[in-house]
């Protein structure tokens, strides 16, 4: 058992010096709601009707097996799957559910998988999705593929992933709201919402999960699964804002995470689980096992039998076993040897129960399952409106040298070359629901529809997205010497990020480098477009092409939205949420790092850097370039002085200096001078995005209170000591414009 579990799992407030004590941003735990005492009634009737084999049955999702009808029809799951590409998944669930009313207590199914960035409808993915920095637009994306999956019969969604992430080799960054605790937690507030809404019982709506609890995106090397080790201070301060987020906005569920913390595996840990999760922040909703880890407990050798696991996690926690059939299988039997109580099955069960009479299925199994409203809601104008919307707003400019962009519609013939230009597939991501490619517009597609009808568009490949071969350079090159100006779309397959997709290098795949640079040595200019799921280190791609484009992969109206940002008729907005490392050697990288006690200094070798590259990032957290630009001037504060339980407003002015209307990301960070342990350089407080036209000013204004400024302090209690600290306000992470004031007395 790791030593930090043995501190108190209710939070205490330490009382600083000079008294100034806060609550965390996260306060533990949340007030407890009244009962619901006529559900909790419904919950007990069902529950004492059951048999144990019953019970367990309820405790158990699968499919994909053979015997699935027979399984469903004997009571012997609680679940299983409703995102199912191919199938007519309404028709699906329709039949699975009639099947539910075959078995003995005609308990309803729920229907579930990974509706992560759209149904059939594809959205960016969610690493894009967060560089919008727009949480009322990501809440509102994630309703409409609520509406889509709901009208099919889906009612539980595995998503949001909320795991920070500092590694880009990790493949599900991809799936992360990027590096930084603060914003991801603005993030799993906008989804769940939007899976959610309002209520569970409203017929457009899913139940949220939010996974992979905790710390799964600190797997060592960035290899998925791996083990992680971290202190408890950073996993707290860092890998549980966003799920803290998640439960105080009313998340349905919670994944447990494959992965081990501190040797202990999440699936068999019941400080986490029963600790952090349950005594200390008061969830009351289902816990659910990932695919597969409760057997795997036998793998990470913390389990000698699946007997054995299965006793494990059920007493750590765990819920709902999903796929492996483990709880069917031998929970009645560790019951009644006594190596799990059956009140703890019985708990597990009437949070299942109570989830399903919350979704409105006792009340009516098919409410999700008419194919007809589900074929008028699904991959409509509007719905594609919302996925464009998205898309264009995730993009973000990363170089624009000379104003290559954006491209005149009228311009004589354009080039547009690479792998992933006239691709239907790969840009729909990773894990994309029901999306299919024939739905997709590709870019090539989009710039032709964007074109005036004058300009030829001339296309090429040039090579495939990581072959070794280099034939169809000529051809590429060819037209690109004919042509006036280039768009070359590079980047990774769909499936090289996601599960299971890490990678040890973050350059582009194959010799696409090679291809870049074939057609940068015609002298036309060029723009780079690039389609990937994770932050690459692409630092000749940085300092040789004129203007580079990041579409992430931007899914079924990619060509539209590319196309919106290439020729003006969308000035991008997106700024990043993880930093791009210059080399995979810095990894992990991220902003908020400590300063240490050697700071790097150029002229010093005896300082905290590296021989052969800049510290730096090659881009960083929160950057972004825009077709205008802007100026941060006049940070202000209210007051230079606040005691404890006083609060204080950061204002800056936001001034668009160029020619056109736009949108900026206003960022305030702040800094902890001189504290009893070592801080972050600056830690991010606060966000809003605006939107200005040319030549106007917007004063923006943020409120500080105390809460914002405390951290763990060295005996692990949560603690706002007096001092000085610095108010950083501007267009991402390095931003300059500052202001101090002091918390509390002294000088």
């Amino acid at each position: 058992m790791r030593g930090w579990t043995k501190l108190p799992l209710v939070l205490l407030v330490a009382a600083p010096p000079a008294g100034c004590a806060a609550a965390p941003p996260f306060p533990a735990p949340a007030p407890t709601r009244a009962p619901d005492t006529r559900l909790e009634a419904r919950v007990d009737s069902v529950l004492a009707l059951m048999t144990l084999q019953e019970k367990a049955g309820q405790l158990s999702i699968t499919g994909g097996r053979p015997d699935l009808d027979s399984l469903v029809v004997s009571g012997a799951l609680g679940g299983t799957n409703g995102v199912l590409p191919g199938k007519d998944v309404a028709r699906y669930t329709q039949r699975m559910q009639r099947l539910a009313m075959r078995s003995r207590l005609r308990i309803p199914l729920t229907f579930m998988g990974d509706v992560i960035h759209g149904f059939r409808t594809t959205l960016p993915v969610p690493l894009a999705m967060a560089a919008t920095w727009d949480t009322a637009l990501v809440r509102r994306a994630e309703h409409m593929s609520a509406v889509e999956a709901a009208a099919a019969g889906v009612n539980w969604t595995f998503a949001p992933m909320l795991d920070v992430a500092r590694d880009p080799r990790w493949g599900r960054v991809v799936e992360s709201p990027g590096e930084d605790p603060f914003l991801g937690a603005a993030m799993a507030r906008a989804e769940v919402t939007g899976f959610q809404g309002d209520s569970l019982g409203d017929p457009t709506s899913l139940a949220a999960t939010a996974k992979h609890f905790a710390g799964y995106g600190a797997v060592e090397a960035g290899r998925d699964y791996n083990t992680v080790d971290v202190s408890e201070r950073r996993f707290r301060e860092v890998y549980l804002p966003t799920f803290h987020a998640a439960v105080d906005t009313g998340v349905a569920t919670i994944m447990a995470a494959f992965t081990a913390l501190d040797g202990v595996p999440a699936t068999a840990d019941p400080a986490l689980l029963r600790g952090i999760l349950r005594s200390e922040w008061g969830f009351g909703g289902v816990v659910v096992s990932d695919y597969d880890a409760i057997p795997e407990l036998i793998d990470h050798r913390v389990a000698a039998d699946t007997a054995d696991a299965v006793a494990l996690a059920m007493n750590a926690g765990v819920d709902v076993d999903l796929h492996s059939m483990s709880y069917w299988r031998y929970l009645p039997g560790l019951v009644r040897e006594g190596r799990v109580g059956e009140d703890r099955v019985d708990e597990a069960v009437r949070r299942v129960l109570r989830m399903k009479f919350r979704l409105g299925l006792f009340d009516d199994p098919f409410r999700h399952t008419d194919p007809a409203h589900a074929a008028a809601v699904t991959l409509t104008p509007a719905t594609r409106a919302v996925a464009r919307e998205v898309a264009r707003a995730s993009m973000v400019l990363l170089k624009n040298q000379g104003d290559v962009l954006p491209l005149r519609k009228d311009v004589g013939t354009l080039a547009v070359l690479g792998p992933l230009a006239d691709d239907s597939v790969e840009v729909l991501g990773p894990v994309h629901a029901q999306g299919v490619p024939r739905d997709t517009k590709t870019i090539l597609q989009g710039i032709r529809e964007r074109v005036a009808p004058g300009t030829r568009v001339l296309y090429a490949p040039g090579a495939g997205i990581d072959d070794t071969a280099t034939a169809g350079f000529a051809g590429a090159v060819r037209l690109a010497g004919r042509a006036d100006a280039a768009v070359v779309v590079l980047g990774e397959r769909g499936m090289m990020s996601g599960e299971a997709s890490s990678r040890s290098r973050l350059d582009l795949p194959g010799v696409q480098r090679e291809l870049l640079a074939a057609i940068l040595r015609t002298g036309t200019p060029t723009v780079v477009v690039l389609v990937n799921g994770r932050p690459l280190a692409i630092p000749w791609v940085a300092e040789h092409a004129p203007a580079i484009l990041e579409a992430w992969l931007p899914g079924t109206e990619a060509g539209s939205a590319v196309a919106d940002v290439l020729f003006g008729d969308y000035n991008p907005s997106g700024r990043l949420t993880a930093s791009f490392p210059r080399d995979v050697g810095q990894i992990p990288i991220y902003y908020g790092h400590l300063s240490t006690g050697r700071p790097a200094v150029a002229t010093d070798r005896y300082t905290s850097k590296y021989l052969d590259v800049p510290n730096s990032p090659l881009y960083p957290f929160g950057y972004g370039l825009s077709y205008t630009t802007y100026s941060f001037s006049n940070v202000r504060l209210s007051r230079e002085r606040i005691a404890p339980g006083d609060s204080l407003t950061a204002t800056v002015t936001v001034t668009n200096t160029g020619k056109r209307a736009g949108e900026e990301v206003v960022q305030m960070y702040v800094r902890d001078e001189v504290a009893s342990i070592a801080r972050p350089v600056r830690e991010l407080r606060g966000f809003r995005k605006i939107a200005l036209q040319p030549g106007e000013s917007k004063d923006v204004s943020f409120r500080i209170t105390p809460a914002d400024l405390g951290f763990y302090g060295a005996d692990m209690n949560w603690v706002v000591e007096p001092g000085w600290f610095t108010v950083f306000i501007g267009g991402d992470s390095n931003a300059r414009e500052h202001a101090r004031f002091l918390l509390g007395g002294g000088t």
